[in-house]
């Protein structure tokens, strides 16, 4: 087992990075986990492709100074190993970690929802398009359908553009007048206003919505609700996402409550379950400015900086007005629940398609009669879309959390009883 630390943070995203930074010049020891290589989460996610900003640059750069600051790249947390403990493992070992306090700084995945050819070779998540791009997929001279809805679709419109692609349509289900009063507001957050004006596309359009995939073994072309009338277009990447869902589900399998599907937090950004604290998307999707100041404040407050953390208050309230009117404004329509045809796959793991679904009353009846969920996403895609199409409470992640080497799970006997008092 390694050695215990001061403080834990799972995620090295700007919540993460925000909180190991400011807890890290109270002396104490800091440990970071992530599953991706480099720190940054996916808004900052590295690559061929990527152009960071400075900002997170030099976060990365400060976390390099701190002596008292360990991060473990490429990490993933396997299970729970007793009280205070979690089992871990990277490319070369497993282990168990034990620590004093934890910060969760899980972040949010896209929220995909089906619909007729969403299961087509080419059809991504707008934030998956995105990650591919940034990683080095090529794009170049290709005709790309970015659709679903929030400012992420124009982000990734604006990347594949940057790489040589061919955006013919951004369709954002939200209704103009919604959208045109959300940046209409954004006076009060300059920087957005300026990052509004700098992604603006001349495809977009708003009350529009894919209403079909077109292809036969890859996708070849979209059919698009554009208002009152249907657009068919030819293209060859569709990237679609329907904003983002928190992922509560370590939080969750540690006994931390969950409110509107988000790991519920005090002024304090501590959770209900003592000495664990929680900062960024995984307690509500408000973008990187607000995750940047709750991981200040979980920070200062696990550190025992809790005046600090108070005054960092206003700024957060500031950054939760914005999350609001985001939220608002680009609530999901319902006909967009209303998409998948009886046949339209909705677990794509099991191929489980939308019918077999609407016959049962909860995710449990589902699972245990077709095999929803089953398969290697464990129900994290297909749960969370049953949640959206049939109001069905998403289940409890069971260890393990990922797939573990035989290896790794046999650190669970080494672990020894906890040490802190």
């Amino acid at each position: 087992m390694s050695r215990p630390v001061d403080l834990l943070i799972i995620g090295a995203g700007p919540a993460g990075m925000a909180a190991a930074l400011t807890a890290a010049p109270s002396g104490i020891s800091i440990a970071i986990l992530d599953d991706n290589p480099l720190p940054g989460g996916q808004i900052w996610r590295d690559g061929p492709q990527a152009q960071l900003p400075g900002q997170a640059t030099e976060m990365r750069a400060q976390l390099q100074r701190y002596s008292n600051i360990h991060l473990h790249s490429a990490c993933k947390v396997v299970a729970l190993a007793g009280p205070k403990k979690l089992l871990l493992e990277d490319a070369e070992r497993g282990y168990v970690l034990e620590y004093r306090q934890l910060i969760l700084c899980t972040g949010a995945r896209e929220l995909l929802l089906p619909f007729p050819g969403w299961t087509l070779p080419g059809v991504t998540g707008a934030g998956g398009l995105q990650a591919l791009i940034k990683g080095g997929l090529p794009v170049s001279g290709e005709r790309i359908v970015v659709a679903g809805t929030g400012p992420l679709l124009l982000a990734s419109a604006a990347t594949a553009k940057k790489n040589g692609a061919n955006v013919v349509r951004v369709a954002e289900q939200a209704a103009f007048d919604a959208v045109s009063r959300f940046a209409m507001g954004l006076w009060q957050w300059p920087n957005k206003a300026v990052q509004a004006v700098t992604l603006a596309s001349r495809a977009y359009r708003t009350s529009a919505y894919v209403l079909e995939a077109l292809g036969s073994d890859r996708l070849e072309a979209v059919r698009v609700q554009v208002g009152s009338r249907i657009e068919e277009m030819a293209c060859d990447r569709l990237a679609c996402g329907f904003s983002l869902v928190p992922n509560t589900e370590i939080g969750k399998a540690l006994g931390c409550e969950i409110r509107d599907s988000a790991i519920a937090v005090n002024e304090w950004q501590a959770s209900t379950l003592a000495d664990h604290y929680a900062a960024g998307e995984c307690t509500g999707f408000g973008g990187s400015e607000l995750a940047l100041v709750e991981g200040r404040i979980a920070g200062f407050a696990a550190s025992g900086q809790q005046e600090k953390a108070r005054e960092l208050w206003p700024e957060r309230q500031r950054w939760q007005r914005f999350a609001k009117r985001l939220n608002q404004a680009f609530a999901l329509d319902p006909a967009i629940r209303k998409l998948a045809k009886p046949d339209t796959l909705v677990c794509r793991c099991e191929d489980v398609a939308y019918a077999e679904l609407a016959e049962h009353t909860s995710w449990n009846a589902a699972k245990l009669n077709t095999r929803c969920g089953m398969g290697a996403c464990q129900g994290r895609i297909c749960s969370t879309a049953a949640h959206t199409l049939f109001g069905w409470e998403p289940p409890h992640l069971r260890p393990t959390f990922s797939p573990a080497r035989i290896a790794t799970l046999a650190c669970l006997d080494e672990a020894e009883p906890s040490s802190w008092s």
